[in-house]
């Protein structure tokens, strides 16, 4: 029994079955408590300590850490890959710790295949012994979705991140209005090309992410409402792959050399603007896309990019941080998290 007592001097003056006695618990329930493993009631736990006080089995300063609740264990699950912006999402997790301290939170990241619901779905059922809050890019999938039921039946608050789900019982939301987003993307390539006659391509990583499928939904239905002569081509999936979309990129702008605009709807936009600088177009195409990261910083400076549409990664990891412990304290989910505001950057106005 591997019980806390750094104080060797003090266990001939007590021991565990001393506690227990005094207590009123048995010698199991001691280890618990003092081990700081679960299973014990708030009041039995604090019975315990109070005796093993008494019984000067605990110094005093060691006797406050014990009584402290254990911090809220959160995990953010994320997809691997070339997308820097969910890099800078993870990194943004790591720093921040700290500045996370008064929330009495620990925060860890893991990065899982993307665009994959099966191992999506497992590596969700994966944290129900090991968290007690998941944030995660979710996939509209029934695997992710029964796997997002099963951890709300077992007790862990799941938030989604950047893109939501449809019909899951997660707490809550963090991320743009993707429909909105699509139209402002519409809008600005409509705004810069004029009103004449174009063509327009867009990439998306996945529309299994219902935040793609969003963005792709209100990009075509502002070109329709505003733009009506400008033709929008079928869109391609790059799975936010700088590869990928440097090679759809070089086959679209193959297929259609007069291609005035490209929305990139997901991440990797370095592979987009690779194509388009080999083929002379970087300051001819209209490119917009998404996330603010150094490579689309660059991209904006040099003229490739006209505009990227963002949110704060740590606007958004800490959102998702204060709603579990909403959760974990028994209050509204978004109490006091302010509404995630989306950002137009351009290269005049980069922060």
């Amino acid at each position: 029994m591997a019980v806390i007592n750094s104080h060797a001097g003090t266990a001939s003056r007590a021991r565990v079955t001393d506690i227990a006695a005094a207590a009123g618990v048995s010698t199991a329930t001691v280890d618990r408590v003092l081990n700081r493993r679960p299973g014990v009631r708030p009041a039995t736990a604090q019975r315990v300590l109070k005796a093993a006080a008494q019984l000067d089995y605990l110094p005093e300063h060691e006797l406050y850490a014990a009584l402290a609740p254990a911090p809220m264990r959160i995990v953010f699950l994320l997809p691997k890959g070339t997308n820097r912006y969910l890099k800078m999402l993870g990194d943004t997790v790591h720093y921040s710790q700290e500045s996370w301290a008064p929330f009495n939170v620990r925060c860890r990241v893991e990065y899982i295949e993307g665009f994959n619901p099966q191992l999506l779905a497992a590596a969700l059922q994966r944290q129900a012994d090991r968290a007690e809050g998941v944030a995660f890019m979710a996939i509209e999938h029934p695997l992710v979705r029964d796997a997002v039921n099963l951890l709300v039946a077992r007790g862990v608050h799941v938030v989604t991140l950047i893109t939501d789900i449809s019909g899951s019982g997660r707490a809550a939301y963090i991320g743009l209005d993707n429909r909105a987003a699509g139209r402002t993307a519409a809008y600005l390539i409509g705004r810069f090309m004029g009103p004449r006659p174009a063509k327009v391509g867009m990439i998306a990583g996945s529309l299994s992410y219902r935040a793609h499928e969003e963005r792709e939904m209100g990009f075509l239905y502002l070109f329709r409402e505003l733009f009506p002569g400008i033709e929008v081509l079928g869109l391609r999936e790059g799975q936010d792959n700088a590869e990928r979309n440097y090679r759809l990129t070089h086959q679209l702008l193959q297929q259609c050399p007069e291609l005035a605009g490209i929305y990139n709807i997901g991440g990797a936009s370095d592979g987009v603007a690779r194509a388009l600088k080999e083929a002379g177009l970087e300051h001819k195409v209209v490119f917009i896309g998404h996330g603010l990261t150094p490579d689309t910083r660059a991209l904006l400076i040099d003229g490739t990019m006209d505009a990227v549409i963002t949110q704060n990664p740590q606007s958004a990891t800490s959102s998702c941080v204060r709603i579990f412990a909403n959760l974990r304290d028994h209050r509204a989910a978004l109490s006091g998290v302010d509404p995630v505001q989306s950002q137009i950057i351009f290269r005049e106005n980069l922060p």
